[in-house]
């Protein structure tokens, strides 16, 4: 496991300097101009005389990709009562507002703009990579603080007031190649992938470039594209005729269970290992769970994990949603925290104006430690990348179980 940290920390590292989930707004933003000068200055005078700090979300609440959403906005809402209930940040209460993107990027410009327009004083969000990587643009233009919870594409903090929570795409490949081989789970990989996606993509790159380095053999890589990603048989009968005992996934969930439904029909019963694009798949409707059935995936939280704070969190979240939370959910919750911690560090008040209140969170950011429920003395590079042991988990019994 020394070994595996240590080369984590490389990876994380690269991936600073080489400043790529993705897939959910690539498209070119084509947002209208941003709000006026004097609207804006309007809002943050009303945040202001209200008392209250304002924290924005935004994600998708509706469509392919809102089971990473509505996990964002109810675990950041869950944190954000939780704070207020102990006294707030420095004293003031938080106001929270989640704003619907539908894992578009133009409608996420779109919805950074309505929250601009209430008073938001700094983002968390957005939940996906396309989305926050256009809402990035925005954010540095305005010099506000954003934080992540799992976009994991490089550009996603490519300004210097950008920060995440997830890990980046390239260190999830690397990570994923390093699992794989330092515990023997297979010696003859196939891969299938998005080559239209800049999330899948991104995995694919630092995967193979990994892989070179464990006792393992890519025998079959096979791509697909947004607009061929319904029939996997052929990458899939590449797959079995080259003997792979396991096949790796850096994809989504809506794809995977159509892969895992695909390979069950064929007689093709490998091991599947995926990255955090993979939790959801036991919530794709009309998707036999069954099939799921130990399936590996990289992910920094597992809701049955026996720590205090874990059970704590899905105990208060079964409670107050009636759903077990997901990584995604864990992701936002240790966000708002995060911002708590680093705005009491910062000593930020409700009267900053959002450029002040920036600097303040950007000085502070690196100089906090969290211990969350995605890792444990978790800190922040000045370039945004989180540091955090990686963890994995299995599919067991239709849940996710701690590996």
């Amino acid at each position: 496991m020394k070994k595996f940290n240590k080369i984590m920390s490389v990876v994380m590292a690269s991936a600073v300097t080489a400043a790529l989930f993705a897939g959910c707004g690539n498209a070119e933003t084509g947002t209208p101009a941003a709000d006026s000068s004097s609207e804006t200055e309007a809002a943050n005078e009303t945040a202001s005389a209200s008392g209250v700090l304002k924290i924005g979300g935004i994600g998708p609440t509706t469509g392919s990709a809102a089971v990473y959403g509505i996990a964002v906005q109810n675990a950041a809402q869950l944190a954000v009562d939780e704070i207020n209930a102990a006294g707030g940040i420095n004293g003031v209460p938080i106001e929270f507002k989640f704003e619907d993107d539908e894992c578009d990027a133009e409608k996420s410009v779109n919805a950074y703009n309505t929250l601009k327009d209430w008073g938001m004083q700094m983002l968390m969000g957005t939940v996906t990579s396309g989305c926050s990587i256009a809402v990035a643009d925005k954010t540095a233009e305005d010099n506000m603080f954003q934080l992540t919870p799992s976009g994991s594409a490089v550009d996603c903090v490519k300004y210097d007031n950008a920060f995440r929570v997830c890990f980046s795409d390239p260190n999830q490949g690397a990570a994923s190649a390093l699992y794989i081989g330092e515990n023997a789970i297979a010696s003859k990989i196939a891969v299938i992938y998005d080559s239209s996606d800049i999330y899948s993509s991104g995995i694919y790159e630092k995967f193979v470039a990994e892989a070179g380095n464990q006792p393992f053999e890519i025998v079959s890589a096979e791509a697909f594209t947004a607009d061929n990603k319904t029939d996997f048989s052929v990458q899939l009968q590449k797959a079995k005729d080259a003997g792979a005992e396991l096949v790796f996934l850096p994809i989504y969930y809506t794809e995977a269970s159509l892969i895992l439904s695909q390979a069950s029909t064929m007689g093709y019963a490998p091991i599947f290992f995926g990255c955090d694009g993979l939790d959801g798949i036991l919530n794709v409707e009309n998707f036999d769970t069954s099939l799921a059935e130990g399936v590996m995936l990289l992910t920094p939280f597992a809701a049955d994990a026996e720590d205090e704070l874990t059970q704590n969190f899905v105990t208060a979240y079964k409670e107050k949603f009636g759903d077990t939370p997901n990584q995604f959910a864990a992701d936002a919750y240790d966000a708002i925290y995060a911002i708590k911690a680093a705005g009491e560090k910062a000593g930020i008040t409700p009267d900053m104006d959002m450029s002040a209140m920036c600097e303040a969170m950007k000085a502070a950011m690196p100089e906090i430690t969290l211990d969350g429920l995605t890792g444990i003395g978790m800190t922040w590079d000045a370039s945004g990348e989180p540091n955090k042991a990686p963890k994995a988990v299995k599919i067991t019994d239709g849940v996710y179980t701690a590996m």
